[in-house]
């Protein structure tokens, strides 16, 4: 039996000493097989120990061996049990590790992206507060062309338009007053087109449209660039919005009418009509279809189209056009709306380039009556409105209902820049009459300076005074009153080279202060 046990222990040993090469799973099977041994020799041992009890006395200190035999069985077998309840829990451990290493793999993979959300959300943070830069400095750039506008002596809105009344050997564009130039009286006779304002240019495009944010950059960018007649970089810059708004958004979207307006516009200033109603014929479709028929910008692209179609002589075209555009303004802002009363005048131009002289004073009397009631007596609308239908009376040889309006227009001047009329508080027209009176009392009048310095009423910014100077001048020539004719004359010269000396210095800062606004070194600037 000793044999037997010594032999069992030296087996276990050996096999100890395998499993310390083992792996964890051949230690469990091993374990797992040791105890089953153990298990079939307890049992022989516990029928062997029962044989013997039957025997004789003399069997026991076999029995004994038997039971230490058994004993050590028992040991073996409760380590067995041991090294296999502590490989369940190194399995247990193990497979705990493995599902931390997991979560620990996803946090990092997790946090990586965090990482790269917070990196590109850095990115867009500095991209606005780019942008808001920018549009911070586009502001102050209209800010700063709001401000120098004061002093552009050359925007006469009526100019062109009363010049038949002036003189007879002239004649002007029958559509300034839908489209005032800005040009100065020495280039009127230049047959090329001078650039739209930056004003007008935004509201002919505009009107009743919002601008998307993503083309109010390059919106204001084309509209300075044709205000200054740059259509070399304004035209490109269209055409390249215009076929990237086609891809994003298709043909049929008012972002892209938006932008067929600004180039049909830019078109039109270049005197190429053609190209330019066929844009505004294309960006009226695409407005009619997703803004509906009466929407305000439907309006304000009818108007454009009237104007171009005026431009070319098809008064008889543009006329419908516009009195569309009249109607869809009145249902949608009232029949007493300012820009009602703009809408009336131009319609009253198309009637009038047709002699439609009844429907023209309708028209310009209507629009004068909304002004008044809106804006006040005040407003230069109505001395602009006043000279338009001055100049309606004019062409129908209504002279002293001409006449009337023009005093009337002066009168107000007058009274705004100094005072209530009394015998020593004359407006100029009254000057110019007693002068003409008193031609044959005296050899020479006084001096016109000696009245004071009425022409100063005719400021830089009142460009309609100096027109109604000039237009009434002209109408007293015609009655034979040249002496009051020429003090008229006298004193709209007088008006306009003071307000050129006073907008010469800002003048000549303007392509600088220009650059400037705009972010761009002057002295890299190509030469204009």
């Amino acid at each position: 039996m000793s044999k037997t046990l010594n032999a069992y222990r030296i087996k276990k040993i050996e096999s100890l000493g395998r499993m310390t090469a083992m792996t964890q799973e051949e230690m469990l099977a091993g374990a797992r097989t040791v105890a089953a041994g153990l298990e079939a020799m307890r049992a022989e041992h516990t029928q062997l120990l029962a044989g013997l009890a039957a025997n004789t006395d003399h069997e026991h200190e076999k029995a004994a061996l038997v039971r230490k035999s058994i004993d050590a069985i028992e040991l073996g077998l409760g380590e067995a049990q041991v090294m296999m309840a502590l490989a369940s829990h190194l399995q247990s451990v193990e497979a705990e590790k493995q599902k931390l290493r997991t979560q620990v793999r996803r946090l990092c993979q997790e946090n990586a992206w965090l990482r790269d959300e917070l990196a590109a959300a850095q990115q867009r943070l500095q991209a606005s507060e780019q942008r808001v830069a920018q549009l911070e400095e586009e502001n102050k750039h209209l800010e700063f062309m709001a401000s120098i506008r004061k002093y552009d002596s050359d925007i006469t809105e009526e100019n062109d338009n009363h010049r038949s009344g002036q003189t007879d050997n002239k004649r002007d564009d029958p559509m300034v007053d839908l489209f005032p130039d800005d040009d100065h009286e020495d280039n009127r006779n230049n047959k090329s087109m001078s650039p739209t304002p930056p004003s007008q240019f935004a509201q002919q495009v505009n009107a009743g449209y919002e601008i998307p944010a993503r083309l109010r950059t390059l919106h204001n960018l084309v509209i300075q660039y044709a205000s200054q007649g740059r259509y070399e970089v304004a035209v490109p810059l269209c055409k390249q919005a215009l076929e990237d708004l086609e891809k994003t958004s298709g043909h049929d979207h008012p972002d892209v009418a938006t932008m067929l307006n600004i180039l049909a516009l830019v078109y039109r200033d270049q005197s190429k009509y053609k190209e330019a109603a066929n844009l505004l014929n294309d960006a009226l479709s695409i407005r009619e279809k997703t803004l509906g028929e009466n929407h305000p910008a439907v309006a304000a692209t009818l108007n454009n189209l009237a104007v171009l179609y005026g431009k070319r002589g098809k008064y008889r075209e543009a006329e419908p056009l516009c009195k569309r555009a009249l109607c869809i303004r009145e249902a949608v802002l009232g029949r007493d709306h300012p820009d009602v009363a703009k809408q009336l005048n131009n319609l009253a131009l198309l009637c009038q380039n047709q002699n439609k002289y009844e429907e023209v004073e309708q028209y310009y009397q209507r629009a004068l009556e909304i002004y008044e009631g809106k804006l006040g007596v005040d407003d230069p609308n109505v001395a602009k409105t006043k000279n338009n239908l001055a100049s309606c009376y004019l062409k129908q040889g209504k002279y002293k209902e001409a006449e009337t309006l023009y005093k009337q227009v002066l009168t107000r001047a007058h009274e705004r820049e100094f005072g209530t009329i009394d015998d020593d508080n004359k407006p100029i027209w009254q000057v110019a009459e007693e002068r003409e009176e008193n031609k044959h009392l005296q050899k020479e009048n006084a001096p016109y300076g000696e009245y004071g310095g009425w022409h100063k009423a005719a400021k830089v910014d009142s460009p309609t005074v100096t027109t109604t100077l000039k237009n009434l001048g002209a109408l007293y020539r015609r009655q034979g009153k040249y002496e009051a004719a020429e003090t008229l004359e006298d004193c709209a010269l007088r008006s306009r080279k003071e307000g050129t000396n006073q907008a010469n210095e800002p003048r000549m800062n303007l392509k600088s202060k220009l650059f400037n606004a705009l972010g761009i070194n002057t002295g890299n600037a190509p030469h204009q």
